[in-house]
């Protein structure tokens, strides 16, 4: 007799499981960093496609022209610099039919690919914090006598490159710099993507703490400037390997499908994310000087421009 309709198959559980999967990385945890970061571009890419950031030059000439004259042109020079190729990222795990029998499918098979996203997250993190900690290319060095003085001239950095009174800064710090200050301000600290961050820090921008950033420096920036990379995992590739795949296909699984002459279970995740800035001239790399500045008390914004 054929199965009765709407009945839930293994095959409908598995697909269950996966869109689980990919929500769990994109709508819960990816998402919630890029509204962090102020995330709102993400352009998709294709395989081995340069990325690049932009530095612009040039000079604004006089607008005072007298009637019939020949307004003067302001000539703007933008240049880019590679920063790499946008490559896809392919992850694999198994488990072997003993190790079933021995724990059960689930802490075996669904178990390890909770495991596994945990570990996807970690090296988007890792990409990202790699591209901050590197040499950026007309980034703009500042410093100061302690925490709060370094972040205030990055702050005050920003609020002149951008010219927009708008502009909303995000610094990255290595966790060792803000202890003190955690341990004694009343601050709360968030998660966003398996990192901690902290909205209105000292009253100048979000901070997020991680330890991949080289203790006394910070990388600051505007959160206009970041901007997403991505590989699509839908269309032809998700068909080619049966993956299941979020809206926009930053990530695919195909989870627990037989390996027969191995006689294993096995998940394949397939993903090529990237956030970078845009334009290198509005990073500022700082370096904390004297004390961390842990300890100080807490001060308020510098004042900002009038709404225009």
């Amino acid at each position: 007799m054929a199965a009765e309709i709407n009945l839930i198959t293994q095959e409908k559980m598995k697909k269950v499981r996966e869109v689980d999967f990919v929500r769990q990385f994109q709508h819960k945890s990816l998402a919630k960093l890029l509204e962090v970061l102020g995330v709102t571009r993400k352009i998709p890419m294709m395989e081995g496609t340069t990325m690049y950031y932009y530095t612009t030059t040039g000079e604004l000439q006089s607008g005072k022209v007298a009637e019939g004259e020949i307004i003067p042109l302001s000539q703007y020079e933008t240049e880019k610099t590679k920063i790499g190729e946008i490559t896809l990222d392919k992850w694999r795990k198994a488990a072997s039919a003993e190790a079933i029998k021995k724990s059960g499918y689930t802490a075996a098979v669904r178990d390890t690919d909770t495991a596994l996203l945990r570990d996807v997250q970690v090296s988007v993190r890792k990409n990202l914090f790699d591209f901050l900690n590197g040499a950026i290319t007309n980034s703009t060095p500042v410093s100061g006598d302690g925490l709060q003085a370094a972040l205030a001239a990055a702050w005050g950095q920003l609020q002149v490159k951008f010219e927009d009174d708008t502009t909303q800064a995000v610094y990255f710090l290595n966790p060792l710099d803000v202890s003190e200050y955690l341990a004694s301000a009343n601050v709360t600290t968030q998660t966003a993507f398996g990192m901690n961050y902290i909205e209105d820090f000292l009253g100048l921008g979000t901070v997020i703490i991680s330890a991949r950033i080289t203790k006394g420096t910070f990388v600051a920036t505007a959160k206009e400037n970041f901007i997403m990379y991505y590989l699509t995992m839908n269309g032809d590739v998700a068909s080619a390997f049966g993956l299941t795949a979020d809206e926009l296909g930053l990530i695919g699984i195909n989870s627990g499908y037989r390996n027969e002459e191995r006689a294993q279970i096995e998940s394949l995740v397939m993903s090529g994310i990237q956030i970078l800035v845009e334009y290198a001239e509005g990073v500022v790399k700082g370096t904390i000087g004297g004390s961390a500045g842990a300890s100080a008390e807490p001060a308020a914004a510098p004042a900002k421009a009038a709404s225009k």
